[in-house]
């Protein structure tokens, strides 16, 4: 069992069941929620909010950070992530979106994890450099 910041992986992933449950998916009924935590151990959740004008949709993850960063946050040690369709259990791994993987370049080191529940129970963990290899960040510019 991995901790981050005090926080095991598994309970991480429980917050963002938590927070899947408010998602606003009525188009694609995929609901998806996320758990992100901050270095100094807060949590702030997020869930997928869709829209009839499918580009003004939001993923889990960016409303997760979106809150955490309109707080004052800017400094994360992980996130959990899950996702299935509406009234499944999670079957298979919800990995972040392209868009997703690039704002959380913009506030963490590929050192970040990301942590998805595999489907039996369990759950795996990235680093944001794996998963966003040769990224470009605020220092690019």
């Amino acid at each position: 069992m991995v901790e981050y910041m005090g926080m095991d992986e598994e309970k991480l992933t429980e917050l963002a069941k938590k927070a899947r449950e408010y998602a606003y998916a009525p188009y694609s009924d995929f609901k998806v929620g996320a758990a992100l935590l901050t270095k100094d151990g807060k949590v702030y959740s997020g869930c997928n909010v869709e829209n009839a004008s499918y580009g003004a949709a939001n993923c889990a993850e960016r409303t997760a950070f979106f809150k955490a960063v309109s707080e004052g946050e800017k400094s994360f040690a992980a996130i959990a992530i899950v996702g299935a369709p509406s009234g499944n259990e999670t079957k298979d791994t919800c990995a972040p979106c392209g868009i997703c993987r690039q704002v959380m370049r913009e506030f963490c080191d590929g050192d970040f994890k990301i942590v998805l529940e595999d489907g039996t129970g369990g759950v795996l963990s990235y680093t944001l450099a794996e998963l966003l290899p040769e990224s470009f960040g605020p220092e690019n510019l």
